[in-house]
Order: structure tokens, then C-alpha cells, then sequence
């Protein structure tokens, strides 16, 4: 085997239109990378003015988040606990202008505003914190550090009593139907919570997400402005540095050019009856740039891959040479193993270098363009990068496979390129329906494609979880693994056939 394995790779490397083509695959992901971050800016409307985008916060684990709500606090030193009712909650969402210049705004909650007790680090963007609060569709739920979010099990709708008890590091959720016989929701840990931390009442709305078909057949995501207004009573603060003035922040908020602040939230106080009306989210931020749209130079080198690796082996019967290369070896059925192990090996090498340089470079390109690229987790970063040179490595010797089963260059590559990237290209350029389009990313090999997700679906924060938007239907492993077993499968058919049937 290692003699077949050196021969193939001097006809690979000696071959100069094949290696440079491979080079070729690696100079296209690095290019369209450089040339995609170029060409794109980031500006955001503060009214009729343009300013650039504000870079999201980064959360307790180092990953962007959406810190925006309006927050009534107090500070509490050392362990205590927060009681509030939350009496009602209502809103308001603005349509489209039906009359031009008349704001079009409606009555409603959007699924998740959501209201309730806090407890937070600071009232800096980011900071850790621990909240039980009432949502608009969704019922009373724990959340905290902006992933996590656990359910309550009682009444979804208001009145509803809501409580925080905090000890140490450890915040206790808890929710009640009358103030007196209460249910635990959950419980969180905060290391390294500082002894003292705000704690007080918040109101919250994201946008109204409305997802409709296109033109096209897919689906299409717009987000229109929302806020929820919280009444709340029987407010109650018990802890060191409580029961003095309340303050107010509109956490996160964004500032326009004239100093005053965009989507403002607010306070209507009468007695001990809080009404408190926010706007924004506080969850993961889901929203920039991902690390995977800096490779999206891999789908083209990727065709480059393909027709690279059918030629490696459908040259040789063109010319006759397969007979050669099968008398050199006494076990017939290791020569396409042997091909499929080198034009793999290399390409993934070459996919390698091309992956790892990159995002960093798309990265600090994008920044100077004002477009912020989503920080993902170092094992995230890693398989993403790891795993397309993979994708690229993998297609390759399902396209070898190919190429040994048809012996014909222009079928091998059609075939490849028709289960492989046609698949991809249609769901995510949302041309069919959204589920014909998980489907494909099911069934074909094309489910590959799932190795660069990214960024995972979060049950509480409404968005396009659709290919269109880089949703995969399986993951990332999962969708990758399909994608080996097609290649396995006809690159054991590949072996078969020669073992038995090449003279």
C-alpha cells in the first residue's frame, strides 16, 4: 500500500494542471473571503442621520450578546431577595405606514417581551445577571447570562407573582400565583459575582419578527419595532444598601446624534405601582456577520475540488494508462483507495491553510468597513475551519469515487456537482420552500455543508432558523457524517468494480 500510495502521489504532483488547480481552490477561499469583507459596510439610520453600528457586547463567556432593556435597580450588598407582582403587561408595534408620514403603531406583545425581577453585576452592557420574568406568549421563565432560559410551570398569563433570592454565587428563581405558595423555576450560578450588585425591575421587548415566502419560494425574515409596558406592585427589596432611591437605566441603549437616546424606555411611578416600559432584547446576539460568510470562497473552490479529483483518476482510463496502474498493484481494489487517500490528503492540507488564514483576515478587513463578525467559542472557531478544509477533503474522494464508477470525466463531474453543491446552492439562496430545502440538507450529500454552522437555535429568540439564514436541519457532525458515508459508499462501490471487473 505504500508503494501505491507513493506512486499516486507522483502523478498527482507532477501532473501541473492538477496541484495547480488545488492550489487554485485555496487562493479562491482566501480571495472571495478577502473580497466579500471588502465589499461590505455597516451603517445604522439614528432618524434621517447615518452612524456606524455599535459593537455588540460581549457576554460572561466571551460571546456577543444583545444587552436592552430598561431597568429600575437598587444595589444589594452580600445575599437578598426581590418579590414583585407583575400585574399586567401590554404593548405596541409599529407596521408599515399605511399613509405615508403617519406612524402606523398597533396594540400587542410580540411572543417574547418579556418583564419581570433581575438581578445583574452592573448596569454595563454584558454583564452577568439572573432574571424570572413573565413574556408576552411564552409564560413565566428563568433566564440567565443571556443562553439560558428555563420554564416555569404555572399560569402563562398575568397576574403573577415573581421572586429572586440571592445566596453567594447562586440565584433562585421562583414564581407564585398569590404571593403566598410558591414554585421553584430554577436556579443559576454566577461565578464571581461581586458582593455588590444592582437588583430591581426590568421591561424588555425584541422586534415583531415576521417571516413570509418569497417570490422565489423560500422565506424571508423582517423585524419591526416593538415595546412592552409592564404594571407591577407589591414590590418588595430586602437586603444590605436597599430601600433607598430607586435609579433608572436604559441599559444598552443607543444614543443619536443629538445626545437624546433612540427608542427610549421609561418609568410612570404612582405610590407602589410601577409601570415599566422597555424596548430591546437581552439574549444572544444572532444578528452580524459569521464566521462561516467569511469562507464562502469554499463552494467555488469546491468545484475546482471536484473536477480536480475526476480527472485524477478518469485521465488514466482516456489514455489507457489504468492498466498500467493496476498491474503495479497485486490487489486491484487498493488502487482507487490509494488515489482517494492522496487527492484527499492534499487537498485537505491545501483547504487547511486556505480556512485557518481566512476569517482572521476577513475579520479585520470587515472592522475597517464598520462590520462586526460574531466571536465564536475557540472549539467553534476551530471546527468550523477544521471541518471545511474536511468538506473540501471529503468531496474529493466522493468525487474520485465517481470518476472511477463512470470512467467518464464530464458525467463524474455533473453527477458530483448536482448531488453535492446544487443541493446547497438551491437552500440557501432560498429558491425552494423552507422544508423541501432541510430536506435536501437531510437526504444528500450536501448535508456536509452543516459542518460551518456556527451559531446554534436559541427556543427564545425568534429568528429564520432556515438554511437561508445558515440553519442546518441536522448537526454539525451529524450533517458532516452524511456526506462521508455517500463518499465511503461509492468509493467502496469504486473498489468493487475494479477489483472485479478491470482487466
Amino acid at each position: 500500500m505504500t508503494r501505491l500510495l507513493r506512486a499516486e502521489w507522483t502523478k498527482l504532483r507532477t501532473v501541473r494542471g492538477w496541484m495547480a488547480g488545488l492550489v487554485l481552490a485555496a487562493l479562491l477561499i482566501v480571495g472571495f473571503g478577502a473580497l466579500f469583507a471588502a465589499a461590505g459596510h455597516s451603517s445604522c439610520s439614528r432618524g434621517p442621520v447615518e452612524v456606524p453600528c455599535p459593537v455588540p457586547p460581549l457576554g460572561p463567556d466571551g460571546l456577543a450578546v444583545e444587552d436592552r432593556f430598561y431597568f429600575v435597580h437598587q444595589p444589594l450588598d452580600g445575599d437578598g431577595t426581590i418579590t414583585a407582582r407583575v400585574a399586567s403587561m401590554s404593548g405596541q408595534i409599529r407596521l408599515p405606514d399605511a399613509t405615508p408620514g403617519v406612524r402606523n403603531v398597533v396594540s400587542g406583545l410580540v411572543p417574547w417581551a418579556k418583564a419581570g425581577v433581575m438581578i445583574k453585576e452592573s448596569t454595563e452592557p454584558g454583564s452577568p445577571y439572573a432574571a424570572v420574568l413573565l413574556t408576552g406568549a411564552h409564560g413565566v421563565r428563568m433566564q440567565y447570562d443571556y443562553t439560558e432560559d428555563l420554564a416555569g410551570a404555572g399560569p402563562s398569563g398575568a397576574p403573577r407573582w415573581l421572586r429572586l433570592t440571592r445566596a453567594g454565587e447562586t440565584i433562585t428563581g421562583e414564581e407564585s400565583p398569590d404571593g403566598a405558595r410558591w414554585t421553584r423555576v430554577g436556579t443559576a450560578r454566577l461565578p464571581g459575582l461581586p458582593a455588590r450588585v444592582r437588583v430591581g425591575l426590568f421591561a424588555a421587548s425584541p422586534g415583531d419578527i415576521r417571516v413570509t415566502p418569497n417570490t422565489l419560494g423560500g422565506s424571508a425574515a423582517s423585524s419591526r419595532f416593538a415595546e412592552a409596558t409592564a404594571l407591577m406592585d407589591g414590590v418588595s427589596v430586602r437586603g444590605a444598601a436597599t430601600g433607598g432611591a430607586w435609579s433608572r437605566d436604559d441599559v444598552g441603549a443607543e444614543v443619536n446624534p443629538d445626545g437624546s437616546v433612540h427608542h427610549p424606555g421609561g418609568l410612570v411611578r404612582n405610590g407602589e405601582e410601577f409601570a415599566v416600559t422597555g424596548t430591546g432584547d437581552i439574549a444572544p446576539n444572532t444578528t452580524q456577520s459569521t464566521i462561516e460568510r467569511s469562507l464562502i470562497g469554499s463552494l467555488v473552490a469546491l468545484i475546482v475540488v471536484i473536477v480536480v479529483a475526476v480527472l485524477f483518476v478518469s485521465t488514466e482510463y482516456r489514455r489507457g494508462l489504468i492498466h498500467t496502474t493496476l498491474l503495479a498493484g497485486p490487489r486491484r481494489g487498493r488502487v482507487p483507495v490509494a488515489k482517494a487517500a492522496v487527492v484527499g490528503g492534499v487537498t485537505f492540507v491545501l483547504g487547511l491553510a486556505a480556512t485557518a488564514v481566512t476569517p482572521a483576515l476577513a475579520r479585520r478587513i470587515g472592522r475597517g468597513n464598520g462590520v462586526y463578525t460574531l466571536p465564536v467559542s475557540t472549539f467553534t472557531e476551530l471546527r468550523v475551519v477544521v471541518g471545511v478544509a474536511a468538506l473540501l477533503a471529503v468531496a474529493a474522494v466522493f468525487a474520485l469515487a465517481l470518476g472511477t464508477l463512470f470512467r467518464r470525466g464530464s458525467m463524474a463531474v455533473v453527477t458530483a456537482i448536482v448531488t453535492l453543491v446544487v443541493p446547497y446552492a438551491l437552500a440557501i439562496a432560498s429558491i425552494v420552500p423552507d422544508e423541501a430545502a432541510r430536506w435536501l440538507l437531510r437526504l444528500t450529500p450536501a448535508a456536509g455543508f452543516a459542518i460551518q454552522q456556527s451559531l446554534p437555535e436559541y427556543a427564545h429568540v425568534t429568528g429564520l432558523y432556515a438554511p437561508a439564514a445558515g440553519y442546518f436541519p441536522l448537526p454539525p457532525w451529524a450533517g458532516f457524517a452524511v456526506l462521508c458515508a455517500y463518499a465511503a459508499l461509492a468509493l467502496g462501490l469504486a473498489a468493487y468494480r475494479i477489483e472485479r471487473r478491470d482487466a
